[in-house]
C-alpha cells in the first residue's frame, strides 16, 4: 500500500476553510456573550444567565473543534514529511490519524450546531407562545 505525498496536501484547503468558519463562529458567540453579560449586570435575569451558560458550552465545543482541526492539519503536514523521507507506513498511519482528527472535529461541530438550533427553537417557541396569546 502506498500513499502519494500530494494526498495529505488535499486536506489543507478544506481544513483551512473549516478552521476559518470555526473562528468566525467563536468570535460571533464571544461578542454575544459580552453583550449578554452587560445586560445581565444591568438586570439580573435568570434566562440571560441560562443563555450565557449555553453559549459557554458552545464556546468550549468550538475550542475543541478548532483543536482537532489544527491537529488534523499538523498531522497531515507531518505525514507529508514522513512520506518525503520515504517512511511510507508511518506516513500512512499518521495521515489516517489526521483524518480521524478531522472526523472528530466535524462530529463536535455537528453537536455544537444542534445545540445552536435547539436554542433558536426555544427562542422561536417563546415568540410563538406570545403570538398565540394575542389571538
Amino acid at each position: 500500500m502506498t500513499l502519494n505525498i500530494e494526498t495529505p496536501a488535499l486536506l489543507f484547503s478544506a481544513t483551512s476553510l473549516i478552521l476559518l468558519a470555526y473562528t468566525n463562529r467563536f468570535l460571533t458567540i464571544a461578542q454575544i456573550v459580552r453583550s449578554l453579560k452587560k445586560t445581565y449586570d444591568e438586570k439580573e435575569n435568570k434566562s440571560i444567565l441560562l443563555e450565557i451558560k449555553n453559549l459557554n458550552l458552545r464556546l468550549t465545543l468550538i475550542r475543541y473543534m478548532q483543536m482537532f482541526g489544527v491537529l488534523c492539519l499538523f498531522l497531515s503536514v507531518f505525514a507529508m514529511l514522513l512520506l518525503f523521507l520515504e517512511q511510507q507506513l508511518s506516513g500512512i498511519y499518521l495521515f489516517g490519524l489526521s483524518l480521524l482528527c478531522l472526523l472528530i472535529s466535524l462530529g463536535i461541530s455537528f453537536w455544537e450546531i444542534s445545540i445552536s438550533v435547539n436554542a433558536l427553537r426555544l427562542h422561536l417557541s417563546d415568540l410563538t407562545s406570545r403570538e398565540n396569546l394575542k389571538h
